[in-house]
């Protein structure tokens, strides 16, 4: 691997870092993109570039959200109970979801990823803020019903589903927006795993990836993105307590449109330098 790839990547690693203590998301969003443009940078195939881009995106996002997750339940933030029913549920779904993606080529996941992240922030930014008195939708079968798309969502394209749950939880299930933030990175810790172990069975054997890769996961990029992100994830926790809602909701948005119209060819298509 090049220098400046390593140091690439483990700049990414506190982007991501950050951005998932911050706005509980595992960071799928941010270094999906940039592994995925490093290893077409060295000449490897659309199909073989995201497929491994997701699967060691899902790995780092592991102990990434785990370290967020831990920040924001010392401030009491995380509702473990919904944390702990949509986990297990969504990371079935996330084993589906990688199986799923195995058998389709890189141009359809990278239009699907760009899609999602957009999706996302349409709905986000369309959508009324909640009212401080509404109440949290105390249904275990509610949360279980929504944790299905999501952790499809999670093994389709690589994200740890924050992208998804955090909108979910606060327009479905009524959160708060920082509780929103802490319970996702809590369940995204269960959807990971699932999303990880089915891009590595289905990625066993297959030519074309790079040395200290196991299925399509790859260790050395896994190592120089996780080192730095983990923690980052403490920083952008504690940042995330300090700020007010609307303007966690508005950077949420940003990145969303930026991360999905880049991946979508956007700014290639209109020739913009971005």
């Amino acid at each position: 691997m090049p220098i400046a790839h390593i140091f690439i990547l483990l700049g990414t690693g506190v982007g991501v870092g950050f951005a998932s203590g911050l706005l509980g998301v595992g960071g799928g969003f941010i270094m999906t993109p940039v592994y995925y443009l490093l290893l077409t940078n060295m000449g490897m195939s659309t199909d073989i570039a995201m497929k491994l881009a997701f699967g060691t995106s899902l790995l780092v996002i592991l102990p990434t959200v785990a370290s967020g997750a831990w920040r924001h339940h010392k401030n009491g933030a995380v509702h473990w109970k919904v944390a702990i029913i949509m986990g297990p549920c969504g990371a079935l779904a996330a084993f589906g979801g990688a199986t799923l993606a195995a058998y389709l080529s890189g141009a359809v996941l990278k239009i699907i990823f760009g899609s999602v992240v957009l999706a996302s922030g349409v709905r986000m930014l369309i959508s009324r803020p909640l009212e401080s008195e509404q109440e949290i939708k105390n249904n275990p079968w509610l949360w279980a019903a929504w944790a299905i798309p999501i952790g499809l969502v999670t093994g389709l394209t690589g994200l740890g589903g924050g992208v998804v749950a955090v909108p979910v939880m606060v327009l479905a299930l009524k959160f708060k927006m920082h509780s929103a933030i802490a319970t996702s990175l809590a369940m995204i810790i269960f959807n990971s795993a699932g999303g990880v172990i089915g891009y590595i069975v289905n990625g066993i054997g297959v030519p074309g990836r790079p040395d200290f890769s196991i299925g399509y996961v790859n260790l050395l990029a896994w190592l120089l993105l996780m080192v730095t992100s983990i923690g980052m994830a403490q920083v952008g926790a504690i940042a995330a307590h300090k700020l007010p809602a609307r303007q966690l909701r508005w950077i949420f948005i940003v990145l969303q449109f930026y991360v999905a119209l880049r991946m979508m060819g956007v700014f290639e298509l209109l020739g913009w330098p971005v």
